[in-house]
């Protein structure tokens, strides 16, 4: 894997991606951030050695490099999943990329269901904590040492400096944001009535299908990392409704200014 890594670095320093100090992965329907770039450099995934390729219609699958906030960051406009048929080293090998090329801060974004019936759909969720229901880790390899300590921490591992300074910048800028667990499924399908109750009986606030790998694998390279989860339905088992995809897309769509807003002032801070 290190020699897949480094030819994958190689190629994105010949084309201008040089030192970021910030990575972001944006989520379902939260590609608009890229708009507030001043972008230097951009590439399919498809063209990058050992990249996997997106393959949902709604993630754009490219990687830009450039500038928000005064610092250079890159960005991963779409990510890839386990429901994509890819396995978790495929799903966190931006990660380990982003890291090698000199990322010091990681900020990851989702669109999920609200399990927390307080929490309304078109908010946002600062993840506090989360649930891997995906049946495995993405540190489960032979060699996985010779990257960093296999036996990896996870008492806190969302950044609280991090999350304490989007607290602030939420109560700032007047945007209501949540706290809570996410819990990360597999998918692609949504859950049963049955499932939800028993999410939230397992102290999830929020379900998705993504971003505990790429958390697990920041944690595993001492990569500080903060996550928010934009709520694009109400998962409530006594009076649910059948999932309108393009629904949930303009859900988050909604929510994605203030998601930016978030995303933008850390980066001024960092």
């Amino acid at each position: 894997m290190t020699t897949y890594i480094q030819q994958s670095v190689e190629y994105l320093q010949q084309r201008g991606f040089e030192k970021p100090e910030i990575g972001i992965i944006l989520g379902t329907g939260l590609g608009k951030l890229v708009d507030h770039l001043v972008i230097e450099s951009e590439v399919s995934y498809n063209h990058i050695p050992n990249f996997p390729t997106a393959t949902v219609e709604f993630h754009k699958g490219k990687l830009i490099y450039g500038t928000l906030g005064g610092k250079k960051v890159m960005v991963m406009q779409g990510r890839f999943h386990l429901y994509e048929g890819y396995s978790l080293l495929d799903v966190t090998f931006p990660v380990r990329v982003m890291y090698r090329l000199g990322v010091k801060k990681l900020l990851v974004s989702n669109a999920s269901g609200a399990i927390n019936l307080n929490f309304k759909k078109g908010e946002i969720m600062l993840i506090d904590d989360h649930i891997n229901l995906q049946g495995s880790s993405p540190l489960a390899f032979n060699g996985v040492e010779k990257l960093g300590e296999r036996f990896v921490d996870m008492s806190a591992p969302y950044d609280p400096d991090m999350n304490n300074q989007l607290e602030s910048i939420a109560k700032k800028h007047n945007i209501t944001l949540r706290k809570g667990v996410y819990a990360s499924v597999v998918g692609p399908q949504l859950e049963t009535r049955a499932e939800y109750r028993y999410l939230k009986i397992i102290g999830a606030d929020a379900v998705g299908m993504s971003t505990v790998p790429e958390v697990i694998v920041a944690n595993h390279l001492g990569l500080p990392v903060s996550a928010v989860s934009v709520l694009t339905d109400e998962c409530d088992p006594d009076n649910l409704k059948p999932v309108d995809i393009e629904e949930i897309i303009a859900m988050a769509g909604k929510a994605e200014p203030n998601m930016i807003t978030l995303f933008t002032e850390l980066i001024k801070q960092l």
